[in-house]
């Protein structure tokens, strides 16, 4: 079994839409959709849920108003302002409540309260499922509005994937990984056989790059490139390139600009899937080079 992420070191160079595409040319595989932050990759593969579960990313105070005294400790000691203090004209029996949203779980309140009168029970952050595709499962999550612990979740769902693998016999796992270099792309790509980092000719994109770069090398995974969008700026993806291959990154491949991925999205399909075309044999070849490097690496 082996695994493939696809990651971008900003958001927006076309990566989902990559992965969309892969999974359609493999046919058979479990793809894992780690950008829980910002989860779309359903929207172009025609999911069909088969399950869904609650995640919880850790746990929130909640205040028992029965045996608070309202004696302040609490509100004076949360360094996050995430207790509401009763205003001063309110009703002399009103009692201070947790904002969830603010809450970062430290455990002050409760272990400050004399009355014992605070307690922590699981937070719901999101919610993972699995799926069925045109071209296998489908493991995606939503992390929920204002919510941490999108690492855990990245995690999680990659965890499920291998379950599901291993049990039904898919030979590769397909990731589409978050963007930027943060907690939720290093769980994305741990001990992952090979990652492809797709970016775009623009300083920003070379930039990021690099520290993708920087982070597949600190953990010793090979990485290729793939310059999409190549043909709006061929002097510098050229010498994106050369800065690659002084690195020891090999190439994947170019994929051209074209309104085709634009129309491939809106119809919620993936751009081999609307038939022939300049960009589509793109997204092949690269397709094909890529394969070639996961299949040479574990052989």
């Amino acid at each position: 079994m082996k695994e493939m992420v696809i990651v971008s070191g900003k958001g927006g160079t076309g990566k989902t839409s990559i992965t969309a595409a892969f999974a359609a040319l493999a046919e058979n595989t479990v793809t894992v959709d780690c950008d829980v932050d910002a989860a779309d990759l359903h929207l172009v593969m025609q999911p069909e849920m088969w399950r869904e579960h609650d995640f919880s990313g850790g746990n929130k105070a909640r205040i028992l108003s029965e045996d608070c005294t309202a004696c302040g400790l609490c509100f004076e000691n949360c360094r996050f302002h995430a207790i509401i203090s009763p205003a001063p004209s309110g009703p002399a029996t009103a009692k201070p409540w947790i904002n969830p949203i603010f809450c970062e779980g430290c455990r002050v309140c409760a272990r400050i309260c004399p009355a014992g009168a605070v307690v922590f029970e699981a937070a719901k952050s999101g919610k993972w499922f699995v799926s069925k595709t045109p071209y296998g499962p489908l493991v995606h999550a939503q992390l929920g509005i204002a919510q941490g612990n999108s690492g855990k979740l990245v995690s999680l769902v990659r965890r499920e994937a291998r379950a599901i693998a291993e049990r039904d016999g898919f030979e590769l796992i397909l990731i589409d990984g978050p963007p930027g270099a943060g907690c939720p792309v290093i769980a994305s790509i741990t001990g992952a056989d090979l990652v492809l980092a797709v970016t775009e000719p623009t300083l920003s994109g070379r930039h990021d790059l690099m520290r993708i770069v920087q982070l597949t090398s600190h953990f010793q995974i090979p990485i290729m490139l793939c310059i999409n969008k190549w043909d709006i700026h061929p002097a510098l993806t050229a010498q994106m390139e050369g800065e690659a291959q002084s690195h020891g990154i090999a190439l994947a491949g170019r994929i051209r600009y074209d309104p085709l991925v634009t129309e491939a999205q809106i119809r919620k399909t993936s751009v081999p899937a609307l038939g022939s075309s300049r960009v589509g044999d793109d997204i092949r070849h690269v397709w094909q080079l890529v394969l070639s490097a996961l299949n040479g690496k574990i052989s």
